[in-house]
């Protein structure tokens, strides 16, 4: 587990592109065989990623948590990006096909992820958040997912935004995620951009190629800075920051919210006379 710690807004203004990287930019989440975790301090905010290869891999943060297993006090939402696998819950047994999404609630004690080919594995991302009661574990294929279409090709941001863990979809305690693609030849999300004072969020892009970029501009609205993104790379956006990307190309990417309000248009756009 990793350990990232806050950033005031004040001090952001004087950092450095390696500074801005190192507390922002999570750049390697996929081993084979391997776990890998960030812990951030904005919402208590755990991002991981699993591949899982000859043996099934636990769901397991060490000590760092100090609680006696990873979801004892938490809820966490999981999108397999990669080919088929399947995640076990107390035993029972969730398939996850490409960008499918499992919810786990509060005290499910025996978490393992598998591949259903171990020489063609499944790729795992998860967010987890802090939990107050259990709701029940529940699987949301994509193709079940409810689709909401924005944007437009004059703008350059034609885009399917998918809803998982939210409001009126799969209910948990705070955690909101979801997926958002873009249309091939559209690469804005979202311009304007706007900021929610009373939650973070995490972004993992991917479906990128190899030397396909995303430009990721966070910060306050008037003192904006980017970070230069690549397939696989998460972003841990503060809640005084904005979060908005344009990419060499068309991109996807999970959007996960934890924090104050159970809504998801609980924001404020900025207008864009304001972005500097």
């Amino acid at each position: 587990m990793e350990n990232r710690y806050t950033t005031n807004p004040t001090d952001f203004k004087n950092y450095t592109t390696e500074r801005v990287r190192n507390d922002f930019l999570i750049e390697s989440l996929f081993v084979e065989g391997e776990i890998k975790m960030v812990y951030t301090h904005y919402d208590r905010t755990v991002v991981g990623g699993v591949i899982p290869t000859t043996n099934a891999i636990k769901l397991d943060a060490g000590d760092f948590l100090r609680t006696e297993y990873f979801l004892e006090r938490r809820e966490i939402g999981i999108v397999n990006i990669g080919p088929k696998g399947k995640v076990t819950v107390e035993g029972e047994v969730y398939d996850l096909n490409k960008r499918d999404c499992l919810y786990i609630g509060l005290g499910k004690e025996n978490v393992t992820f598998e591949s259903e080919d171990s020489s063609n594995p499944a790729k795992f991302y998860f967010v987890s958040a802090l939990a107050h009661k259990e709701y029940p574990t529940k699987v949301l294929p994509i193709a079940d997912a409810e689709p909401e279409r924005l944007g437009e090709d004059a703008t350059s941001n034609k885009r399917t935004i998918y809803k998982y863990i939210h409001q009126n979809g799969i209910q948990s305690c705070q955690l909101m995620m979801g997926m958002t693609l873009l249309e091939p030849n559209n690469m804005w999300n979202t311009m304007p951009a706007h900021i929610h004072d009373r939650r973070n969020e995490v972004y993992l892009y991917f479906d990128m190629d190899e030397d396909s970029r995303v430009f990721h501009f966070m910060g306050e609205p008037t003192e904006t800075r980017h970070l230069v993104v690549k397939n696989e790379q998460a972003i841990i956006s503060p809640p005084w920051s904005i979060h908005s990307g344009v990419g060499t190309k068309n991109y996807t990417f999970i959007w996960a919210m934890a924090g104050e309000n159970y809504t998801f248009k609980d924001m404020d756009f900025v207008p864009m006379e304001n972005l500097k």
